[in-house]
């Protein structure tokens, strides 16, 4: 598999990279949903977060950790989404893991998070404690 940003590592696609280092990369995304939208990605494919080796954990979210202030500052932001689309069904569209970090401002018309999804499950006490217990016990 070589997805887009594969090839944008290659250097094969021309892209406005604004950060690199050995293992991740970080440009600006081609359709913005902001002045500054940047993504940043491991260099290596990987398709979900779950994938992605723990070593390389860190590192990607160090390379996330310093771009947000960098891509607020450049843009003069009031503050930044920052979001992966984790499979096809969460919207990913490049099986390639990506973190958006979106500029936000005062007024911009854009939502919280917790506006992604349209209908907001009903889920009682017990439904709640169950879903809790199948996760702890997979983590």
């Amino acid at each position: 598999m070589s997805t887009i940003f594969s090839k944008i590592v290659e250097g094969e696609i021309p892209a406005r990279v604004v950060y690199e280092d050995e293992t991740t990369m970080a440009f600006l995304d081609a359709n913005p949903l902001a002045p500054g939208h940047t993504l940043v990605i491991p260099k290596d494919e990987y398709e979900r977060l779950n994938d992605v080796p723990d070593d390389l954990v860190t590192n990607l979210y160090a390379t996330i950790h310093r771009m947000v202030p960098a891509v607020e500052e450049a843009v003069d932001a009031d503050a930044t989404t920052v979001a992966f689309n984790n499979g096809e069904a969460a919207g990913q569209e490049v099986p390639h893991v990506h973190c958006h970090i979106v500029p936000r401002f005062e007024g911009d018309g854009g939502g919280p998070i917790h506006g992604v999804v349209g209908d907001l499950p009903e889920l009682s006490d017990d439904e709640l404690d169950e879903i809790a217990g199948k996760i702890e016990s997979r983590a």
